[in-house]
Order: C-alpha cells, then sequence, then structure tokens
C-alpha cells in the first residue's frame, strides 16, 4: 500500500520513518507535502530518499492509497475531503477538527463519513493517547448516561495557546495545581486545538458529545500528560486513566498519541484488527 504523509511536521516525520522502517513490509512512503517545502525537502534527505517531495495537495493524493493527515489547519476537513473524493482512504491524526462546531462549519464531519462509506474508502481515528476506547464504543451502544474527561499537563504543554494569553493566563506564573477550563467537548477542542484530541475522539466514539463534559488541569508538579475517563450507562461503569510521557520532537503532543496513529496504519495495512 502507498502511503502519502500531508503535513512533515513532529507527528508526520515520526509516522513517515516508522514506514519507512519499523512498516516496510506493510506499505511504501510514496509522497510527503508541506506547505513549508523545506519540511517535506528536509525529511525527505533524513529518510534517504528521492523524489517524493510532492508540491501540491492533488499530487499527493494521485500518488497514494491512503493518506496521513497530520497538519491540524482550518482546511483540514477540506483536504480530507479530497482524499475522500479521490477513493483514497485516510487516517485523520488531527481528530479535534473531525468533530463539527460553530467555528468549523465549512465541512460537516458526518458528510465525511458518509462520503467515505459511497466512495468504498476507510477514515481511520487512531485511538491517541487514551486508553479504553475499545470499551467506549461498546458502552455506546446500551447508551451512555454521563462521562467525563479530565486531563492534566505541565504548563509547558500549554505555551502559545491564544485562549489563555487572552485571559492573561501567565503560565511561568503557576506554582500549583490549577484548572485551565471546565466545559464541553466543543469548547474545549476550539480552544486547546494542539492539545484536546483525546476529547473529539471521545466523543466521536462515545456517540454522546452532548454528554461529554471536559476538565483541563496544570500543574508544574506534572511529569506526565494525564487522562482520566468515566463514564456511567447501563452498562456498568469504566473508569480509565494514562499517564503519557511527551512525544520528544513535540512537548503538546503524547508520545502514545503517535504511537496509536502508527498501530493503526499497520493494522489496516496488515488487515488484521484487535479490539472493537
Amino acid at each position: 500500500m502507498r502511503i502519502g504523509i500531508l503535513g512533515c511536521g513532529a507527528i508526520g516525520s515520526r509516522i513517515a520513518k516508522s514506514i519507512r522502517h519499523e512498516l516496510k513490509d506493510f506499505c511504501q512512503l510514496s509522497g510527503l507535502y508541506d506547505i513549508d517545502q523545506d519540511k517535506a525537502k528536509r525529511l525527505e534527505k533524513e529518510l534517504k530518499l528521492r523524489n517524493i517531495v510532492k508540491f501540491s495537495l492533488v499530487d499527493l493524493i494521485k500518488n497514494c492509497d491512503c493518506m496521513v493527515e497530520a497538519v491540524s489547519a482550518q482546511e483540514t476537513k477540506s483536504m480530507i475531503r479530497q482524499a475522500l473524493e479521490a477513493q483514497r482512504d485516510v487516517l485523520a491524526m488531527s481528530v479535534g477538527k473531525l468533530l463539527n462546531s460553530q467555528v468549523d462549519s465549512q465541512v460537516d464531519s458526518q458528510d465525511l463519513f458518509s462520503l467515505a462509506h459511497q466512495k468504498g474508502c476507510s477514515l481511520l481515528i487512531p485511538s491517541g493517547a487514551l486508553a479504553g476506547i475499545d470499551a467506549v464504543k461498546a458502552a455506546s451502544l446500551a447508551g451512555i448516561k454521563k462521562i467525563t474527561l479530565t486531563t492534566r499537563k505541565s504548563p509547558q504543554g500549554f505555551q502559545g495557546n491564544l485562549y489563555l494569553e487572552k485571559r492573561k493566563i501567565d503560565l511561568s506564573k503557576i506554582k500549583k495545581e490549577t484548572v485551565l477550563f471546565e466545559g464541553h467537548v466543543e469548547e474545549a477542542v476550539k480552544f486547546f486545538p494542539q492539545n484536546i484530541n483525546v476529547a473529539a475522539t471521545l466523543a466521536l466514539a462515545s456517540s454522546a458529545q452532548n454528554k461529554l463534559f471536559i476538565r483541563i488541569i496544570t500543574s508544574p508538579q506534572y511529569k506526565t500528560n494525564s487522562h482520566e475517563v468515566e463514564l456511567t450507562g447501563p452498562f456498568g461503569r469504566i473508569v480509565t486513566r494514562t499517564d503519557n510521557v511527551v512525544c520528544p520532537d513535540n512537548p503538546k503532543t503524547s508520545y502514545l498519541a503517535v504511537l496509536s496513529g502508527i498501530q493503526t496504519l499497520k493494522q489496516f495495512c496488515m488487515g488484521v484488527w484487535v479490539g472493537t
């Protein structure tokens, strides 16, 4: 299977390296595209490959069977739509962009899911930095009464966040455990686009977006990115917690989230799936 990488930042680069090495028996890297061409060229050189940098999204899509989206741009959903229209499978790493919200309504996510079905291709959404997504999906069939996600990260993981800057929250002055946000998932994804993809994944997996409550907490004492999920319903009660090491290339992303994307791609290429 030919894999094209859309976005050659920390996440896209790490996935590309895994395709080149660990996944070479199952798939091959056929294209790299980034709006910053220098990024794509540097990655091509690092991978010791030639002539796989593409100079347009159309060219990338034309030269792959499956596109890995790793850009988290305003146009993310439109880019995914282009790939699906061309009957290409898509692995979406920017899951937050797939959650419908008032600020991103040009392309309806449900339309993307329907389009994938119509075109006979797959839209792959990895579990990311969460444990228990398989159980959440199963529980959703019985109905979920209440679901909460509590995320804990160090202040470093929120550097450059516009939501915090507008509220004049100085991360360097935080000395103890501090709640940065409490609210619904749509707001969490809107205000923390680089930190809370897990919230969107949970909303999509649970089919209970309107019942999902998000809490984001920070402290300089935190050494890991922690995500704790609790849900109740006719199935009983589920509680999961993951304490994630940050990705070596990007402190705003959990290493497990990147590994989850790689594992999802591996299973897809092999045609073998474990779990629901």
